[in-house]
């Protein structure tokens, strides 16, 4: 989330107004609406390469992965934001304030950028776990090979586990593995 705080607050439907007009994507949180930065060539390489893996994985299971055009709510928080990429199991079901969020992705995946990693690590983290469907959140660093998962236990605690280069990342919710390699290779970096 990037832009500094107004004192004007939206509604949920102002929000979704300024979706529809705009060309710059735009969270929503707390009566506030935040342009959301620009990636890099490296970033929407990563963001692409992430769709395209888990497509191939994910091919004749229940489970889909969407682009980081897919709009997702968090109801416990009202954070409406765009990930750059995610895998819903199952029926989309829609936030029933607005049928084009969907509110039970299963997987979510944000591609690390300089201005926005502290805010994907912490407070958009937080509001992520609050999605009771939610099982893996996977973060992917464009500044080198490594991709992190943070994974739902049994317990609704959350355990942390880094992938590095020549490594096998596993998202257990999905029944898939990949290689660090193959998704870094596939975006050409």
């Amino acid at each position: 989330m990037v832009a500094s705080r107004s004192h004007h607050r939206y509604t949920l439907e102002d929000y979704l107004g300024v979706e529809e007009m705009s060309r710059v994507r735009h969270e929503y949180l707390d009566g506030q609406i935040f342009a959301m930065a620009g990636g890099t060539p490296e970033h929407a390489a990563l963001s692409a390469a992430i769709v395209v893996l888990l497509g191939s994985r994910l091919r004749g299971k229940p489970c889909r992965p969407y682009s980081g055009d897919l709009r997702v709510r968090v109801l416990a928080t009202g954070l409406a934001t765009y990930p750059d990429a995610a895998v819903i199991c199952g029926e989309v079901e829609r936030d029933p304030s607005s049928s084009t969020h969907a509110v039970n992705p299963a997987v979510l995946v944000e591609v690390l950028s300089p201005s926005t990693e502290d805010y994907d690590r912490g407070e958009k983290r937080e509001h992520y776990a609050r999605i009771e469907s939610l099982r893996e959140y996977v973060l992917v660093a464009q500044d080198r090979r490594r991709v992190e998962v943070f994974h739902r236990t049994e317990s609704s605690s959350w355990a942390h586990s880094v992938f590095e280069a020549g490594a096998d990342v596993e998202l257990p919710s999905l029944g898939l593995t990949f290689s660090v390699d193959e998704l870094y290779e596939g975006a050409g970096l």
